[in-house]
């Protein structure tokens, strides 16, 4: 594992899980530590600020790193987190970017409930968790976002079966699995004036087998998503997501978002 990864790591143990915002901020963050995750103002006083209250509220924390690789400069993490005994429980999914000395200097995240119960029987964190196939990271990232060009950012569901294998395994707890499911519910919400259409791709971070988009998207209101997708000889075999709405400027402590 990279130091940048450890240090990603480090930044949720230390400072979320075993309860040291300070410390830990201030030893795996750089010289700037730019926040989109709406809720937190930006710079390490915003993390700290955030999170000392955080504790106040959630003082028994257990977090699981489900999957977390390196892509040039920029991380993905994703995570479970498990709060005051399983009274909330929470999927979480992170981007970073890194300096030259591998600290955070900016930070994407979407957070959504656990879901106990799926369409599918998976759950919304199992699979594989460790990327393979490495030398295919840029044509599996390509792949992707094709397929979000052109399926999903355009409504040509016609066109899924070029991307996605017939038997994908889904993570989403309101889809089934199988490419008919898939495709059928995108026609399903378009008949019903509730579209899946991804307006924008912000981030895309691969690693082998493994890549995840940021992206932004209505469906039915302005939301941001961050998904994960398991590519297997040249096609999608595998979707995880994790989503939230995109708050007003006026409710975000920082940028936005994005």
């Amino acid at each position: 594992m990279s130091l940048a990864l450890d240090n990603a790591r480090a930044l949720y143990m230390e400072g979320i899980r075993d309860g040291n915002p300070r410390a830990a901020v201030e030893k795996y963050t750089g010289e700037r530590y730019t926040q989109h995750s709406t809720g937190v103002p930006d710079g390490q006083e915003g993390f700290i600020e955030f999170f000392e209250e955080f504790l106040e509220r959630n003082p028994d924390r257990e977090i699981e790193i489900l999957r977390a690789w390196e892509d040039g400069q920029y991380l993905f993490l994703s995570a479970l987190q498990t709060l005051n005994g399983g009274e909330a429980r929470w999927v979480t999914a992170d981007i970073f970017d890194t300096d030259s000395e591998g600290r955070m200097i900016e930070h994407w995240d979407i957070i959504q409930e656990f879901a106990t119960e799926t369409a599918s029987g998976n759950s919304m964190v199992d699979g594989p968790t460790e990327p393979t196939d490495l030398h295919l990271t840029e044509q599996n990232k390509q792949l992707v976002a094709r397929f979000i060009a052109n399926v999903l950012g355009s409504g040509k569901t016609d066109r899924i079966g070029e991307f996605v294998h017939a038997d994908v395994i889904q993570h989403n707890p309101a889809m089934g699995n199988g490419l008919d499911v898939l495709e059928g519910a995108l026609e399903q919400m378009s008949a019903a004036d509730t579209p899946v259409v991804y307006t924008q791709i912000h981030r895309v971070v691969g690693c082998g087998d493994m890549v995840a988009t940021l992206s932004e998207a209505t469906i039915g209101e302005d939301v941001a998503i961050i998904d994960i997708f398991r590519v297997a000889d040249g096609k999608i075999a595998e979707m995880w997501d994790v989503m939230e709405p995109i708050p007003s400027p006026e409710m975000a402590k920082n940028s936005g978002k994005f």
